[in-house]
């Protein structure tokens, strides 16, 4: 049978109504928030938390922007764990080993490749290398990239966390830890070690550039899953901090200056061991990755049986890698 012009009529309606429908409810899934990070260790992240570009991207949207201070990868970590965060800053070695021990989440952003640890003693300590860490306090923040590098550090002389006496602190604990004498040396994290050098004339006893494994932004993947649109505009909000930061490298030192409290010489130190150039998730990360996750199933800390090479395929998440001039 043809069908008569109103019974057309209805039919269009109906499928007006349910397009309309099917809308509201795609746009109902969007969380009321999204909630990232920030840490002074993510200079890129604190000047886009400054900014307010990616609460511009999602007001349209009526999603609000919610950030949570992390003191270090740990806490990052944690928080992206527990579900309490959607989006957080970590090392990329200290990702790896939190996704094999079960963190689901994937790495979709590199915002630094920093030289942002090292080995801190006071300058009358009497310690010159690794090898004179043995039975001594060493002030390290469990499962960041600072606690990852004295591991190596250790191993590369010859010796085990178990041979010094790591005190667990926060990392601005750890500082001040060792300015009181508390401990004989310090697994220092920027910009609190570039304060030490500076305010206190401490030494980096031991660098190692390639050691630093890169800042990466980690998203829990539950969030990237049921909302990839998302997470494509909080990377091109970041993208549009971090071409910000290249440009406008003062007003970058002044959010850190006033996040960090930090005198500008001490900043200015951070700035310079730090390099935002390279964003996109690739080979140059998962090489520095593999290196650390080798180390550290060397040491113990990651099974014998793990596949590091697959764990650290599985953390590097390339699908959202900025397109370059977006």
């Amino acid at each position: 049978m043809i069908p008569n012009r109103r019974s057309l009529l209805a039919a269009g309606l109906a499928l007006a109504c349910l397009g309309s429908l099917s809308s509201r409810e795609a746009r109902a899934e969007d969380p009321k928030e999204v909630r990232l990070d920030w840490a002074t260790y993510n200079p890129v992240g604190l000047l886009l938390k400054e900014k307010g570009f990616l609460e511009e991207a999602l007001a349209p949207r009526g999603i609000k922007v919610r950030w949570v201070q992390s003191l270090g990868s740990n806490k990052a970590l944690e928080f992206l764990n527990a579900g309490a965060i959607d989006f957080g800053s970590a090392a990329g070695a200290a990702a790896l080993v939190a996704r094999i021990n079960g963190n689901p989440i994937k790495a979709i952003y590199a915002y630094s490749r920093p030289e942002w640890t090292a080995l801190v003693t006071r300058k009358d300590s009497g310690i010159a290398k690794p090898a004179d860490l043995k039975g001594k306090r060493v002030a390290v923040t469990r499962g960041t990239d600072p606690h990852i590098f004295l591991i190596r550090a250790l191993q590369s002389a010859g010796l085990t966390e178990r041979d010094a006496k790591l005190v667990l602190l926060q990392h601005p604990d750890g500082r001040t830890a060792l300015d009181r004498g508390d401990v004989d040396a310090w697994a220092g994290l920027d910009p609190m070690m570039a304060a030490a050098e500076i305010e206190n004339g401490d030494v980096l006893f031991y660098r190692d550039a390639a050691a630093n494994t890169w800042g990466l932004l980690d998203v829990r993947e539950e969030f990237a899953t049921a909302h990839p649109d998302l997470v494509r505009t909080v990377i091109a909000a970041y993208e549009r901090a971090r071409a910000y930061a290249l440009a406008n490298p003062q007003a970058l030192a002044a959010s850190l200056v006033a996040a960090t409290k930090l005198p500008e010489p001490v900043i200015a130190r951070q700035l310079e061991r730090t390099d935002l150039s390279q964003p996109a998730i690739g080979a140059a990360q998962a090489q520095s990755i593999k290196a650390a996750g080798t180390a550290l199933q060397q040491a113990g800390v990651i099974p014998a049986g793990t596949d590091v090479a697959a764990a650290v395929d599985g953390l590097l998440y390339a699908r959202f890698n900025p397109v370059a001039g977006q």
